[in-house]
C-alpha cells in the first residue's frame, strides 16, 4: 500500500489518468453539445416567421438565452467568438419581441431584460450601443407591464445590478422615465420600496429635479387614477396607458375649436352630459394626462382644481381606502425624505431656489388624508427652513412669492402655518442679510400690513360671526395670537439687522403694546421688544443676525468674548463701560448678580 507521500502517488497526481482525461473530454463535449442546442433554439426562434404568436414567452427560449449568456461569461478564452455568434440572434429576438408587444397576450419583460443584460455586459465586444435598446424597453415594454409584479421586481433588480453603469454611462435614462418608475412603485407598493429606494438617486438630475417633486407629492392621486383606469378599462397589464393620451388629442382639439367658436368651455356638455359614475375622469383632463404619462416632459402646471379629478378624489375619500392607497400614503413621505436629503446635499442653489415657490404652492394642495397632509407639510416646512438656513439670500430673491404667501395668511389653517414659518425665517435671517436693504424694506412693509390687519381684526373681536361657534372662535383666536407673536418678533429682528427700519418698528410695536388686545402674550411681547430696543447692545445680542457679514455664525443670546476689550468687562453681558466716563449708568449692583457665600 502506497503512503500519501510516496513517489508513485506524486507521479499519479502530476500525470492524470486516462479516466480523468476522458471525464474532462466528456464534460467539454457535453458543454459543446449544450451550447449547440441552445444556440440552435435561439437561432430557430429568431428565424421563425410566426414569432409574434407568443414565442417570446416560450420558457425554452428564455432558458436558452440565459444559458447562452452564462456560457459567454464563463468561457474566458473563446468568449469573444461566442459573443459574436450569439449577438445577431439575440438582437433579432429583441427587435421582434418589441414589434410583437401589441399582439402578444403574455409578458415579454423578463426575456427583454435578459437580453438587455447581455447588451450591457458585452456591448463593447460587439459594438452595440445599449442606450436605444434601454429606452425602447422602457417606452414599449415597461409602459405596458409595470403593473405585473414579476416584471416590476425583475426591472428593479436589473436596475440595481447595473446601477453604477447606468448612472455613469446613461445618466439621462432614469430621469427621463421617472414618471413610469413612479407608476411602477405606486402600483406595486411597499414590497418593492427597498429596491426602489436604492435606485431613487438615479431618478434625480437637473432636468428632473423640479418635475419630480410634484409627482412625489401626487403619488396618492396617481394610485387613485390608476385604480380608476383599471375599473373602467380592465387590467393594466398589457395595455399602454400612454395610448389614451394620443387618442384624447383629437377630442381635445375639437373641444378647443368648439370653445373658440361657441364660447362654451371644455368639458361643458349641458345637463345631459352627466355620467352615471360621478367619479369618472375624462381622458382629456389635463391632470389625468399629466399623472399617467410615462416620460419626463418638464415641469407642467398641475391642474389640482380639475372638477373631474376632484370628483374622483372625493369618491375615493368617501369609500374605504384600498390597500394600495394605504401603502402609498405611508411611502410618499419617506420618498420625500430621500428627495429632500438629496436636494440639500447635492442640488445647486438655483434648483433649490426654484423649488421653494413650488413647495409653497403645494403646501395647501395635498391629497385630503389627515395623517398624510400632516406628514408631508411637516417635511415641506422643515426643508424650506433648512434651505433658508443654508442660503439666507433666498429670502431676498424670493421676496415676491413670500409676500404673496403672507397676504394669504388667513385663507386657511395650512396657509396660516406657512405664513408663520415665513415670518420666523424673515426675522431669523434678517430679510436675506445686510446687503439686501431694498428686499428687507419690502418684507418689513408686508409684516407691517399683516400686523395692522391683525390689530384691527382683534379690536373687532376677531371678525366675530354668529355662524362660528365658541370652540372654533377660540381656535382662530389662538392661531391669530400665535401669528401676531411671530410677526412682532420678525419686525423687531428686521429692525435690529437694518437700523434704518428702527423708527418704524418702534411705532408698530408701540401700537401693539398700547392696544391691550385680549391676549396678553402679544402686547407683552411687543413691550419687551421695545425695552430691548432701548438697550442697543443687548438688543443686538438677543435679536441680532445669526450670521455676520464676514461669514461666521453668531447665535442670539451669546457674547463674543474676544470683543471684551472694547465692549464689556468681566462676564456681565452689557455695555457697562460704553466709552463713558463717570459712574456706571446701570441701576444694579454686583451683589445683585454675584452669589453670596
Amino acid at each position: 500500500m502506497l503512503s500519501s507521500s510516496s513517489p508513485a502517488r506524486s507521479r499519479c497526481e502530476k500525470f492524470p489518468s486516462k479516466n480523468d482525461k476522458k471525464r474532462k473530454e466528456r464534460k467539454m463535449s457535453d458543454r459543446e453539445r449544450d451550447w449547440d442546442f441552445y444556440l440552435r433554439t435561439v437561432s430557430n426562434s429568431a428565424r421563425d416567421s410566426n414569432f409574434s404568436n407568443d414565442s417570446a414567452s416560450d420558457p425554452d427560449l428564455l432558458h436558452a438565452v440565459k444559458k447562452l449568456c452564462d456560457f459567454c461569461r464563463q468561457e474566458e478564452k473563446s468568449s469573444e467568438d461566442l459573443i459574436a455568434r450569439v449577438y445577431p440572434h439575440i438582437n433579432k429576438i429583441f427587435q421582434r419581441s418589441i414589434a410583437s408587444l401589441s399582439q402578444s397576450s403574455s409578458s415579454n419583460g423578463i426575456l427583454l431584460l435578459v437580453i438587455l443584460q447581455f447588451c450591457l455586459d458585452f456591448g463593447e465586444v460587439v459594438l452595440h450601443d445599449a442606450d436605444p435598446s434601454l429606452r425602447t424597453f422602457f417606452r414599449s415594454c415597461l409602459s405596458r407591464e409595470f403593473a405585473d409584479p414579476v416584471v416590476a421586481t425583475a426591472t428593479l433588480d436589473f436596475l440595481n445590478v447595473n446601477k453604477n453603469k447606468l448612472f455613469i454611462s446613461f445618466p439621462n435614462l432614469l430621469p427621463q422615465f421617472f414618471p413610469l418608475l413612479l407608476k411602477l412603485i405606486a402600483w406595486n407598493g411597499e414590497k418593492l420600496e427597498r429596491p426602489f429606494l436604492k435606485v431613487f438617486q438615479g431618478l434625480v438630475s437637473p432636468g428632473s429635479f423640479l418635475p419630480l417633486f410634484p409627482s412625489l407629492v401626487d403619488l396618492p392621486i396617481l394610485v387613485v387614477a390608476l385604480e380608476k383606469v383599471e375599473r373602467s378599462s380592465g387590467s393594466l397589464i398589457g395595455s399602454s396607458i400612454a395610448s389614451m393620451q394620443k387618442s384624447a388629442a383629437p377630442e381635445m382639439l375639437l373641444a378647443l375649436m368648439d370653445e373658440a367658436y361657441t364660447g362654451s368651455t371644455i368639458g361643458d356638455g349641458g345637463g345631459d352630459s352627466e355620467s352615471e359614475d360621478s367619479s369618472t375622469i375624462d381622458v382629456a383632463d389635463p391632470l389625468f394626462l399629466e399623472l399617467l404619462k410615462d416620460e419626463n416632459d418638464g415641469l407642467a402646471e398641475r391642474h389640482s382644481t380639475s372638477p373631474g379629478v376632484a370628483a374622483v378624489i372625493q369618491a375615493a375619500m368617501n369609500s374605504p381606502q384600498s390597500d394600495r392607497l394605504k401603502q402609498i400614503l405611508n411611502m410618499a413621505p419617506r420618498l420625500l425624505d430621500v428627495y429632500f436629503t438629496f436636494a440639500l446635499h447635492d442640488a445647486n442653489n438655483s434648483l433649490i431656489c426654484a423649488l421653494i415657490p413650488i413647495l409653497m404652492a403645494r403646501n395647501s394642495t395635498l391629497f385630503p388624508d389627515k395623517n398624510y397632509m400632516y406628514e408631508v407639510r411637516r417635511r415641506l416646512l422643515e426643508f424650506m427652513l433648512a434651505a433658508f438656513q443654508r442660503s439666507p439670500d433666498f429670502i431676498a430673491l424670493l421676496k415676491k412669492p413670500i409676500i404673496d404667501r403672507l397676504g394669504e395668511a388667513y385663507d386657511s389653517p395650512e396657509k396660516t402655518e406657512l405664513a408663520l414659518q415665513l415670518c420666523w425665517a424673515i426675522g431669523e435671517h434678517g430679510g436675506g442679510g445686510g446687503s439686501h436693504k431694498d428686499a428687507a424694506r419690502e418684507l418689513f412693509e408686508s409684516l407691517e400690513l399683516l400686523l395692522y390687519e391683525n390689530l384691527s381684526s382683534s379690536r373687532l373681536g376677531l371678525r366675530q360671526d354668529s355662524a362660528v361657534n365658541s370652540e372654533n372662535r377660540n381656535i382662530r383666536k389662538s392661531s391669530q395670537s400665535r401669528l401676531l407673536c411671530f410677526v412682532i418678533t420678525a419686525i423687531a429682528k428686521l429692525a435690529t439687522n437694518h437700523l434704518e427700519l428702527l423708527p418704524r418698528a418702534r411705532v408698530a410695536l408701540g401700537k401693539v403694546a398700547r392696544s391691550r388686545i385680549s391676549d396678553s402674550r402679544v402686547w407683552r411681547r411687543a413691550r419687551d421688544y421695545l425695552g430691548l430696543m432701548n438697550e442697543p447692545a443687548l438688543c443686538l445680542s438677543v435679536l441680532g443676525p445669526t450670521r455676520h457679514s464676514h461669514g461666521h455664525m453668531h447665535y442670539p443670546g451669546t457674547v463674543n468674548w474676544n470683543e471684551g476689550g472694547t465692549k464689556m468687562i468681566a462676564h456681565i453681558p452689557f455695555y457697562i463701560l460704553g466709552e463713558q466716563e463717570g459712574p456706571p449708568f446701570h441701576d444694579f449692583s454686583f451683589s445683585d448678580i454675584l452669589p453670596r457665600r
